[in-house]
């Protein structure tokens, strides 16, 4: 009975415990906010660190200057460091990935620093 109620106990709580999504990144004229998906401001940063080009459910990427690029969690801890030299141009982010477009390339990243995948750009 010990151990039933000890079982029970426990599937209560893992059920309980959902992780922290980014709903929204909020920009005022010098903070940006974090809400996760109960609407409770989670994170708050300074729009001086850079500018935000992308986020995710589980990632936000922030520009900073002209040479690079910064992965964070909802926490505001950094995932990754991308110079934008070899990144290029941010042009979306979804799940745990993002899609840059370096010169006639267009490129797959995951928010850990790793590429997936590369293509051509088409020629529009």
């Amino acid at each position: 009975m010990k151990r039933f109620i000890s079982i029970f106990l426990f599937s209560i709580s893992v059920s309980n415990m959902t992780a922290q999504k980014i709903s929204y990144i909020e920009e005022t004229h010098s903070w940006y906010y974090i809400y996760d998906q109960d609407g409770k401001r989670v994170h708050t940063f300074s729009t001086s660190q850079g500018r935000v080009v992308a986020y995710t459910s589980e990632f936000y990427i922030v520009r900073h200057g002209d040479s690079w690029y910064y992965t964070y969690d909802i926490k505001g801890h950094r995932i990754h460091t991308f110079s934008v030299s070899n990144t290029g141009e941010v042009l979306s982010a979804s799940g745990d990935t993002f899609v840059a477009r370096k010169g006639s390339w267009i490129n797959t990243w995951t928010k850990d620093g790793k590429r997936v995948s590369t293509r051509s750009a088409s020629s529009r």
